[in-house]
């Protein structure tokens, strides 16, 4: 009897909806990636918007407008010690990523074209001792972004 009370008061804990009841799903799915660089860690959190077929950067992202690179809520990054954040130094800490989406560079960072990304993405293609590569993808377009840990850290 306690078993079959405290099977839905977990799950109503949890968020998942009991048998029988529906349930809404959002469409940007929340995600996280997570790499350590030496004894740094690096965590990204964000909610991951999915194109379905719709203009994405002069689209429902405008050019030249200050956009944090999710949905419903700003993408932050966290950093565990002090780093190098295309060549600017960052104190360790949370921050939220944000950028100024233009067809000719992004916030001092050239946009390449990609192998379309249906689902944002972050992910590190490149880490090497202590440099490694965030690089943010959606539709066709994909940014890099250079972390470097400081000598002597």
């Amino acid at each position: 009897m306690h078993r079959r009370l405290f099977i839905p008061l977990v799950a109503a804990a949890l968020g998942v909806a009991a048998p029988g009841k529906a349930q809404m799903i959002p469409w940007s799915q929340y995600g996280s990636v997570t790499q350590r660089l030496g004894d740094t860690e690096i965590q990204i959190r964000y909610r991951r918007p999915v194109a379905r077929g719709r203009e994405l950067f002069g689209g429902i992202v405008n050019w030249g407008e200050p956009w944090t690179p999710g949905a419903d809520s700003a993408t932050t990054v966290r950093f565990s010690t002090d780093v190098i954040v295309d060549g600017t130094p960052l104190p360790a800490g949370t921050y939220s990523i944000w950028m100024i989406p233009d067809p000719e560079s992004w916030t001092h960072l050239a946009p390449e074209p990609g192998q379309h990304m249906e689902t944002l993405t972050f992910h590190f293609p490149r880490v090497n001792g202590p440099q490694a590569t965030l690089a943010f993808q959606w539709g066709t377009t994909m940014i890099r972004i250079p972390i470097e840990i400081p000598e002597g850290d």
